[in-house]
């Protein structure tokens, strides 16, 4: 292959990565433009003044911190997708890994039932829902934060196909064998010997479940829970300006939060040794 490479002149190269660059430039230049341009006319929307020539104004967006409830509903969005992401990856971590050691069998139908509320339309599973959160009303109250069992089973097919080729990507058998030989529990094979060689996957597992939280309405609305989403929409009807506001404001927020987040990640993989060859 070195030898086939240094038959290509040097020109042939440069205009390839001239070429390829400036490919990369359009692609960014146009989704940015396509990401952008919304957020663009929420924003001129929301600080149009009321009526011909009326000077532009910043008073939907003072009204956010003072909007009764809404604070209360940004705390519940932000508090359900914290319980989510956590009890998904209890959930998942230790089964999928047990599964994949112990009862390899079973992961074709873990897989199934994993994937299975994908397949389902959101409206069919309020339906299933309701007659559950009955009892769950009945045990834990008539809180929002109750939506976290929903919003589980919502996040397990994303969470689970991170999970699974976190999994994939390193030899577990072997690192677990290594772990008993040691003299290691189960519980330490799996929280500290297999989950930290797939931080990556649970930052993934976990960027998900956040993001499909924040944007979550259906099962929220259809339930009678107050979340973001459903306060936005609420808003909406009293007020057009003040919940683009909002929208706007928890589109950039959920957007700062998943870049930290990724941060994160990226500096514990920069952190980690790299191995010698």
């Amino acid at each position: 292959m070195a030898a086939v490479a240094a038959l290509v002149p040097r020109g042939v190269n440069a205009r390839r990565r001239t070429r390829l660059n400036l490919l990369r430039g359009v692609i960014f230049v146009v989704v940015g433009f396509f990401f952008l341009l919304p957020l663009y006319a929420m924003a001129e929307f929301t600080t149009r003044g009321i009526g011909v020539n009326a000077p532009r104004s910043f008073a939907a967006w003072r009204t956010l911190v003072t909007y009764p409830g809404l604070t209360a509903a940004i705390t519940i969005s932000l508090e359900l997708a914290a319980i989510t992401s956590v009890a998904m990856l209890l959930l998942l971590v230790p089964t999928m890994i047990w599964v994949r050691l112990r009862l390899p069998r079973l992961q074709r139908m873990i897989e199934f039932l994993c994937l299975l509320p994908l397949a389902i339309p959101a409206i069919v599973l309020v339906v299933g829902f309701a007659p559950i959160y009955l009892w769950v009303t009945y045990f834990f109250g008539n809180s929002s934060l109750t939506l976290a069992f929903a919003y589980v089973i919502l996040a397990m097919p994303y969470a689970y196909r991170a999970l699974d080729a976190g999994l994939s990507a390193i030899d577990v058998r072997t690192l677990s064998e290594a772990a008993r030989t040691l003299g290691a529990g189960w519980p330490t094979v799996m929280f500290r010997v297999v989950a930290p060689n797939m931080s990556a996957a649970l930052l993934n597992a976990a960027l998900l479940s956040v993001a499909l939280v924040l944007g979550e309405f259906t099962v929220a609305a259809l339930l009678n829970f107050q979340n973001l989403q459903v306060a936005i929409y609420v808003l909406g009807r009293i007020d057009a300006r003040v919940s683009i506001a909002v929208a706007l404001g928890s589109l950039l927020l959920t957007f700062a939060l998943l870049v930290a987040l990724s941060f994160v990640g990226a500096g514990r993989r920069d952190a980690q040794p790299v191995e010698e060859g």
